[in-house]
């Protein structure tokens, strides 16, 4: 009986082992794209258990011997347009308002979705922007279309309620026309109170997969987010010379989000670009390498 019954537990055992190994080699990892070029430069340094690490930025090489115009032209090489013919210019009507967005690869049956929210002054055209900052957005645009994914950069009202709720309301749609796709949220600047306020509600907090804080503020009240409590993972990027939000503000909400979580350790990441200014993470952020560790952390 004994014998019988150790017998029975191995092979559930072996079963489970089993199915842990298909999920692992199920989940998705992005094909790498122009990674040689896009790739951080040197670590200065590291901490937090390699949570925290600083990169060697240079605005004369990261700029001006990356870009033909600087801040206005990248060198052809950085980026690839064919991309172009999976964009579309949409429009969707919501309970919250009409949201002009646009989609970059499958608009249904995605394996991924990846939103930008834009900064003051900007628009739903500066994340789909094949030659500005580096031809990063280029290469986040490409990266969707070659893994089955679907990239959105919308237009919204104000980084209030009223903006919430309709990139809300966007993602809601999106993610009933792709049920298994994991969501995640990236935020430029001011942008980033529509990501506190998108990890707070009801709705989007318990159904967003990852953060993405590029040269932006901080909130206390994640801390008490539905999207805190499910651990989604938290990135940050920003340049050590930010004047609109100072790095070390960033820094020590970063630490904060470790140090209250009850999960060890807590998935977040911070890159701090040494002399970096406001819009170098939005440059300088490795797409593909964030976005492969929040799709291996996702709760």
């Amino acid at each position: 009986m004994a014998f019988r019954f150790l017998s029975s537990l191995h092979g559930f055992l072996a079963a489970v082992f089993v199915l842990c190994l298909a999920g692992q080699a199920n989940a998705l990892e992005l094909k790498p794209f122009k990674d040689d070029l896009f790739a951080y430069p040197a670590t200065l340094s590291s901490g937090d258990g390699g949570a925290y690490t600083v990169i060697d930025y240079r605005e004369m090489r990261d700029i001006n011997q990356r870009d033909e115009v600087p801040e206005k032209r990248v060198h052809p090489q950085y980026t690839d347009t064919g991309v172009r013919k999976v964009q579309q210019d949409l429009m969707l009507k919501t309970d919250a308002g009409d949201v002009r967005h646009i989609a970059v690869g499958k608009t249904q049956g995605a394996a991924i979705i990846v939103l930008y929210l834009h900064g003051q002054g900007g628009s739903r055209k500066q994340g789909v922007d094949d030659f500005t900052f580096g031809g990063n957005f280029n290469r986040l645009k490409n990266l969707m279309a070659a893994n089955g994914g679907l990239y959105l950069s919308p237009d919204f009202p104000d980084f209030g309620d009223k903006g919430a709720a309709q990139v809300a309301a966007l993602i809601d749609h999106y993610a009933e026309q792709s049920p298994g796709a994991k969501i995640f949220v990236a935020c430029g600047s001011m942008g980033g109170a529509l990501c506190w306020k998108l990890a707070a509600r009801s709705d989007t907090g318990r159904r967003i997969d990852g953060l993405l804080l590029l040269g932006s503020l901080w909130d206390e009240s994640f801390l008490a987010s539905p999207a805190f409590r499910r651990h989604v993972p938290v990135f940050f990027g920003q340049g050590s010379h930010d004047v609109v939000f100072p790095v070390g503000n960033q820094e020590a909400f970063f630490r904060s989000i470790i140090a209250r979580s009850k999960a060890y350790p807590y998935p977040t990441r911070f890159v701090r670009f040494e002399t970096g200014t406001h819009g170098t993470p939005i440059r300088m952020v490795d797409w593909r390498g964030t976005l492969n560790w929040m799709l291996s952390k996702a709760p």
